[in-house]
């Protein structure tokens, strides 16, 4: 029986090992034809077929192995004893466990990837890396910093009514238009008409940090916010500059030049906002005054066309004549009646008495037309002179309050205005450096490194992503 158990242990273990060198084989060439592809799913096709292949050997090796030791207990054990419960096999269609991976081995393309990280990577590094320490200048720093700074004074009237606090500043609007000024390019054009930024900022033997000799004035714009840097504090409302140049001399000289044309961009706003606020009176005053020269030019015009200056202290003239008429009337009618009671028919004095009553009442008569009659004067009745003299001092009283008025509101808003003046107050002055300390080199170069080590890991997983999803 032993002799029986023996032989058919033998005749299954040759299949099982069989089997297994059969699945061996075959993952062994699917490994070597995917490896010569460099690129394809290698990995992922073999343990898939091994894994198939691989449990049934496992399987049969494992039913030859349990039968043999089934056969040894079945001679060994007395047959007195009773039979002990045979463990239950496995059952065919059950699923092994998967088989533990191999061990990585390097392949086409870890290589690939390997030089893609040099060339992508550690080959610019070294090359910026030469260039800053060999070839870029030094470069000397000269540091600014100004604010806008507002006198608004209120007035007594506001102080006590709490409008000042309420209405607020514009020197806050002012910092932001500075803000944008030295970053302009018309600041950057009065620099260069100035101190010839092109000559100041050409240096062939560095061509990175340097400026071309026929660069344009949108090239030189460019270039100016990289060797001027702007800090705006819009809580605080301060401003620094950093200007940076081969020479200190010239880094100090461009940081006085920004801070005159900042200086001469903040006075010019203060003259706009004080012609602003004073054009309105100022137009006011201008209508009121040729008014008043209107006026005044009727007046004349009246003056000469009747040959009469001051028609009032004309007619009081003329009234005073009327009542010394009237007086001398009354004495020659008393005159005559005395006559005419005393004298003969025929003496000369009552007939002098006579005529001479009669004349002045003509005269007076005469004198009466003139207030009423169209003919009183040249340019007509005397009334309608008055009348339209009236009028035009009227018109020109009026024109002379206007004016004065208008004056008082010019007057006011210009003191208003200029309680409200804005200038520059510079807290740092342009610095002269004494030691280079530009460019930066390690941080350039750490953000150089790290920002293509991102760009190279992230293109490496993005090309592995879509790989795996073919």
């Amino acid at each position: 029986m032993n002799t029986a158990v023996k032989a058919s242990v033998e005749e299954k273990r040759p299949d099982a090992d069989d089997a297994a060198k059969d699945a061996k084989a075959e993952a062994k060439a699917l490994d070597d034809e995917l490896d010569d592809d460099g690129w394809g799913d290698a990995p992922i096709k073999k343990d898939k077929q091994t894994a198939s292949a691989q449990p049934e050997a496992t399987a049969d090796q494992n039913t030859s192995e349990q039968s043999a030791d089934n056969s040894k207990q079945d001679v060994t054990e007395p047959q007195t004893e009773p039979a002990k419960q045979q463990e239950p096999a496995q059952k065919p269609d059950e699923k092994p466990l998967p088989q533990p991976a191999g061990p990585a081995r390097l392949r086409k393309r870890h290589g690939l990837v390997k030089k893609t990280f040099i060339g992508a990577v550690v080959v610019p590094v070294l090359l910026a890396t030469a260039y800053l320490t060999l070839i870029a200048k030094d470069q000397y720093a000269s540091h600014l910093g100004f604010f806008v700074r507002a006198e608004d004074q209120a007035s007594p009237v506001e102080m006590l009514g709490g409008i000042a606090q309420l209405s607020g500043s514009s020197s806050g609007s002012d910092t932001d238009v500075l803000f944008e000024f030295i970053q302009s390019q018309r600041i950057v054009r009065l620099v260069d008409e100035a101190l010839d930024l092109k000559a100041m900022y050409h240096m062939p033997s560095d061509p990175i940090f340097g400026v071309k000799q026929d660069a344009t004035i949108e090239e030189l714009q460019s270039f100016w916010k990289r060797v001027v840097k702007v800090f705006y504090d819009s809580g605080a409302g301060l401003i620094e500059v950093r200007v940076t140049a081969f020479r200190p001399e010239d880094a100090k000289a461009v940081a006085d030049q920004i801070y005159d044309e900042s200086s001469r961009m903040i006075n010019d706003l203060t003259a706009i906002a004080r012609n602003d606020a004073t054009s309105y009176a100022r137009a006011e005053l201008d209508a009121a005054l040729e008014r008043l020269r209107e006026a005044r030019t009727a007046i004349q015009t009246f003056r000469l066309r009747t040959q009469i200056i001051d028609p009032e202290a004309d007619i009081l003239g003329r009234m005073g004549l009327l009542n010394s008429l009237q007086t001398q009337l009354a004495s020659a009618q008393i005159e005559l009646d005395l006559y005419t009671q005393t004298a003969r028919a025929g003496d000369p004095r009552l007939v002098q008495a006579r005529r001479r009553v009669e004349v002045i009442e003509q005269r007076l008569a005469d004198e009466r037309e003139r207030f009423s009659s169209e003919e009183g004067t040249i340019s007509g009745a005397y009334a309608d002179l008055i009348g339209e003299y009236e009028r035009l001092s009227v018109d020109r009283k009026f024109a002379e309050t206007t004016y004065l008025s208008a004056l008082a509101n010019l007057d006011a808003a210009t003191a208003e205005a200029s309680r409200k003046s804005r200038y520059l107050a510079a807290y740092i002055e342009p610095t002269l450096a004494e030691s280079a300390q530009h460019p930066q080199r390690l941080i350039i170069i750490g953000t150089i490194a790290v920002f293509l080590l991102g760009l190279w890991v992230v293109a490496t997983m993005i090309y592995y992503s879509v790989r795996d999803r073919r």
